[in-house]
């Protein structure tokens, strides 16, 4: 059977559990039309590069699926129809990504970060604090 990935964008004003439904009504779609989802990820609540429809920001989710032809077009089709999907982009693939997505990898690496950290010039002081000396350009000193 041809392996698809499936990312879906949903409204900003629904809930966490509402996506969950959603996504879980999805899934049920493709196994009703002889499919499987191998896996699902919830990529949380993101910034849109630009509006669509009213929205600003949009729960993002990805279903990996292996699954008829005719079972994704029905997915589609039901998409386009849910007005709590704003879009929706299903591509096909020769094998699927094991483990986490680069999405999901990417998340932790701004949480690592401590934040109010400043970068540390060699004398001690904050790259944020100036020095009577540094703000005087040299043609102006004595």
């Amino acid at each position: 059977m041809p392996l698809y990935e499936n990312v879906f964008i949903a409204r900003q004003d629904i809930s966490g559990a509402q996506v969950d439904a959603l996504t879980e009504s999805f899934t049920q779609l493709i196994a009703d039309n002889g499919g499987a989802v191998k896996k699902r990820e919830y990529w949380g609540l993101r910034n849109l590069a630009y509006r669509m429809r009213k929205n600003r920001k949009g729960h993002y989710v990805l279903m990996n699926l292996e699954a008829p032809p005719v079972a994704v077009a029905e997915l589609e089709r039901t998409m386009r129809i849910n007005e709590d999907v704003i879009r929706y982009l299903t591509i096909r693939v020769q094998t699927h990504e094991e483990g986490p997505s680069a999405i999901m990898q990417n998340r932790g690496g701004r949480d690592d970060r401590r934040r109010g950290d400043r970068e540390r010039y060699g004398d001690g002081r904050d790259s944020g604090e100036r020095t009577a000396e540094a703000s005087v350009p040299e043609a102006m000193e004595p």
